[in-house]
């Protein structure tokens, strides 16, 4: 039986259906985002001061790098599950369902553990400041300790989102985001308690998340139900999401580790160049949120249509998708330049106006740059995502390995040396760089690789 919330990926008008299966996915992603803005505005506007901005945003390039490994291997259940989904395999499904499912709880107890053990080290290491590394820490263990619940919901919500079930995810975070907001309000200005405060409902929040995922899964009547008495750890199953989605999260990986270097820079240059930078980039990872929103659908439609051996529609989905990824960085991008000044004004606030101006000045020679040429990250991500769904997970890691981490290693220690680009400025321009360059890497390989795929179908066939 066909659940109402399960859309067919393999048939009809896919440019609508992949717009309408991206929407509600894109609107979580930017809620899922409001988590940290909502910590970076409620602490500048109300907290105690010390540079609590600066604090949280500097902890998340060290976040993604730790987290984003494990976070791959969701992405690898995605794929499979979508390919099962597009086969009709149910059997097969279901054993990816729970097989995930004990993989986001398993990996989020390691990650905890493993966080909350070594933020104050990892901190040091990025040589965080004196005035901000005693908050940094306090907001990074209390984060982890509610890691095994966000990885519980990201597995749970890239399974449905596999079989084209974005709304309830939507509808979940969409909830889970008012609670945050107001504990945020709750905990800073009624308790004073800071940064702890707004981490702390950022992991409630989380819980309320994986809980009503999990609910979802139980309830669901489609393609796959999740029966606690059933739950199982399937070793073939286990090997196929790991042969998908670990060299998915080493990529994820890979990309967090440039931006930890980036980080590193960052703080070089002090806390007035944290705090804008932190600001600019918490309004870039809307528009990033957007792009990368449709990269992700556009892989579950993409392992759909690789499962139901359709590669013409494959074509057309990666189409269609950087299309959209395209009109995304339009949009967003666009409103974010315009309204730049009162946006940035809700990150940084202080009695001190020659500061104010100072790290306004810093975000904004970032933010225009990024804004800008974001499109071509949207495209990388497209065509590195389409490679994983037609079953080279592997080639798209390489890529980014020599053409993202590699290119900015490079700039940090050539480029950023010179003094005319010893500046936040000079750092942003380092992402522009590596994304044309892998982007094009990606294109050729995609094409390439797309014409053995359809060609080895045809033999097949013969």
């Amino acid at each position: 039986m066909k659940s109402k919330n399960e859309v067919d990926m393999t048939s009809g008008n896919l440019f609508t259906k992949l717009l309408i299966v991206s929407l509600p996915l894109i609107f979580s992603g930017i809620l899922q985002l409001l988590y940290n803005a909502a910590d970076l505005v409620v602490c500048g506007l109300f907290g105690s001061g010390g540079h609590a901005v600066g604090a949280i945003s500097s902890t998340n390039p060290l976040i993604n790098l730790i987290i984003n490994l494990f976070l791959g291997l969701s992405t690898g259940a995605n794929v499979l599950m979508a390919r099962c989904f597009g086969e009709k395999n149910q059997i097969k499904g279901q054993k990816v369902l729970t097989t995930s499912l004990i993989f986001g709880i398993v990996c989020g107890l390691i990650l905890a553990v493993f966080g909350f053990s070594f933020s104050r080290i990892f901190l040091e290491w990025m040589k965080s400041s004196d005035e901000i590394i005693d908050l940094s820490t306090i907001y990074l263990r209390i984060y982890f300790i509610g890691l095994p619940f966000s990885m519980v919901y990201n597995f749970g919500a890239s399974l449905l989102r596999a079989i084209g079930d974005t709304k309830r995810p939507f509808i979940i975070l969409g909830f889970s985001g008012i609670v945050n907001v107001v504990l945020n309000l709750l905990f800073v200005i009624c308790f004073h308690m800071d940064v702890a405060g707004v981490a702390l409902a950022t992991i409630i929040s989380q819980a309320i998340s994986a809980f009503w995922i999990i609910i979802c899964l139980i309830k669901n009547k489609g393609f796959m139900t999740l029966k606690i008495k059933e739950l199982k750890f399937y070793k073939k199953e286990a090997l196929e999401i790991i042969k998908i989605g670990l060299p998915a999260g080493i990529q994820g990986t890979i990309f967090s580790l440039s931006n930890v270097l980036i980080q590193s820079s960052v703080n070089i240059l002090g806390t007035n160049a944290m705090d804008g930078n932190g600001a600019s980039s918490s309004l870039e990872g809307f528009i990033y949120t957007a792009m990368n929103s449709v990269a992700s659908s556009c892989v579950a439609f993409v392992a759909a249509n690789y499962g139901a051996k359709k590669y013409n529609n494959i074509k057309l989905v990666v189409v269609y998708a950087s299309i959209i990824v395209i009109l995304m960085n339009l949009i967003f991008g666009g409103l974010v330049l315009l309204l730049q000044n009162q946006l940035l004004r809700l990150y940084i606030n202080s009695d001190d106006e020659t500061y104010i101006k100072d790290a306004i000045s810093i975000a904004k020679s970032r933010l225009i740059i990024i804004a800008c040429t974001y499109f071509t990250c949207g495209l990388m991500d497209t065509f590195a995502y389409s490679l994983r769904g037609i079953g080279y997970s592997f080639t798209p890691m390489i890529v980014s390995l020599i053409g993202v981490c590699g290119i900015r290693i490079v700039w940090i220690y050539t480029i950023f040396k010179i003094e005319k680009f010893h500046n936040i400025a000079g750092l942003a321009m380092s992402y522009p760089v590596s994304w044309v360059i892998t982007l094009t890497i990606c294109i050729i390989l995609f094409i390439i690789l797309f014409k053995r795929i359809k060609k080895k179908n045809i033999q097949s066939i013969a």
